[in-house]
């Protein structure tokens, strides 16, 4: 077996592996069952997504998905934050609204 040709065998058997990973997060996402199952299954389906980008651009040679890989990064780190301090204020409006029905 050549390198090309183990490289390009490593690549498919990822690139299944991959899409296996963004089927089992989406269902994780569909189910939850919690607000924070489904930030960490979209979380995980943003990083199978980079590396799908990454693996096409292997593949083909081509630099565009990799500037399309950082963009996705980036917006789905923002993405978690964002969901993070939603679930974080939920979570603490939910406890003063409790600490209210107490009294």
């Amino acid at each position: 077996m050549t390198p090309s040709e183990f490289l390009s065998w490593s690549i498919d058997i990822t690139f299944a592996l991959v899409m296996l990973s963004i089927a089992i997060a989406f269902i994780r996402l569909a189910r939850g069952p919690s607000l924070a199952d489904r930030v960490v299954a979209l979380d995980m389906m943003t990083v199978s997504i980079i590396a799908f980008c990454g693996l096409y651009a292997v593949r083909t040679g081509g630099l565009a998905l990799l500037d399309v890989a950082l963009v996705l990064a980036l917006v789905g780190f923002l993405a978690t934050v964002a969901l993070a301090r939603f679930a974080d204020r939920r979570k603490l409006a939910d406890t003063n609204v409790s600490e209210v029905e107490d009294d």
